[in-house]
């Protein structure tokens, strides 16, 4: 049984056009939610911002959980792991909030997207998986993409530039978690505790930080357009996660996994329309370095894939 096939309840029949269908709706509800954070992060504090984000979440899929029968229930090291998994995810989305209030959206976007070279490189050294020269070799140069992507940034705005590598490297442990885990939980029920774990862990940190003088952690009164950007931020965010989710039921993760770099132009044209921001030549020759590096990784890991799945065929890492 594949790993696509353990998302939801059962097993769901092969559509895999209708799968491609919700990714490519993640594909273009995430940049619009980024795209509104991006907004939000001029006159509104990150945590406050995380706070109401995650808060959207338990609210929207607890009621789901409970009108589809879900049960969700852990202990020990699951426990354990869906709760650092909640930090990281914490982590992950304050960061890119606070990069996006310095970086155009298409280059936070695209730098972000050196993870699945990190989650490569993890893979190797620290799981003992085995990975070919060739994919190493791609890893490389997606870096040197991702490079081209952050020297400009980084000239104009500084360290915020390297936020979306920290961003990348979070979620690459975000992940391997998830992996950990993802067998013995059903997705929307984790989702829905995840939003509980965190609103429990922000709420505490909101309230004492009130009069640190820390502002980007602090509650602040906003007004009815600025709240409906937050709904929205949490709205976007829980149904970009479920689209995803949707998408794995129908479709191979080997299918649907290219299709994730769709994000970074979508992240472009959403940048121009509400910024008026397009990459710089330098900038946009890193993009496209990334992606095709990227999708070079995808395609050798969904042909490692088929060839070890292969009947009579005895496992060999592809280069």
């Amino acid at each position: 049984m594949t790993e696509s096939r353990l998302y939801g309840r059962g097993m769901s029949p092969d559509r895999p056009l209708l799968g491609i269908m919700l990714m490519l709706g993640f594909c273009i509800l995430a940049p619009v939610g980024d795209a509104i954070a991006k907004i939000l992060g001029e006159t509104v504090p990150v945590g406050q911002l995380v706070l109401v984000r995650f808060a959207v979440q338990a609210v929207v899929l607890i009621p789901l959980v409970w009108w589809t029968g879900r049960q969700w229930r852990a202990r020990g090291r699951i426990l354990t792991l869906t709760f650092v998994r909640t930090l990281l995810h914490i982590f992950g989305i304050g960061a890119m909030v606070t990069a996006l209030k310095y970086l155009p959206l298409a280059d936070a976007v695209a730098i972000a997207f050196v993870m699945p070279f990190i989650m490569l490189l993890l893979g190797k050294y620290a799981l003992n998986e085995e990975v070919g020269s060739r994919r190493l070799a791609a890893c490389i140069v997606g870096f040197i993409g991702t490079l081209l992507v952050v020297q400009p940034s980084f000239q104009n705005v500084g360290w915020p530039a390297l936020l979306p590598v920290v961003v990348a490297v979070n979620f690459a442990f975000f992940m391997l978690v998830t992996r950990q885990i993802a067998r013995e939980t059903d997705p929307i029920g984790l989702q829905a505790v995840s939003g509980v774990m965190a609103v429990t862990v922000m709420i505490p940190i909101v309230l004492l930080s009130q009069n640190s003088g820390v502002w980007n952690l602090q509650w602040i009164a906003v007004d009815a357009t600025d709240w409906t950007l937050l709904l929205s931020i949490g709205l976007l965010g829980t149904f970009a996660h479920l689209l995803m989710t949707w998408s794995l039921r129908y479709a191979p993760s080997a299918t649907l996994a290219p299709m994730q770099y769709l994000e970074i132009p979508f992240a472009t044209v959403i940048g121009f329309i509400v910024f008026g921001d397009l990459p710089n030549p330098l900038a946009a020759l890193g993009i496209l370095i990334t992606m095709l590096a990227g999708l070079y990784v995808v395609l050798r890991e969904r042909a490692s894939a088929r060839a070890v799945a292969a009947p009579g065929v005895s496992p060999q890492p592809l280069p």
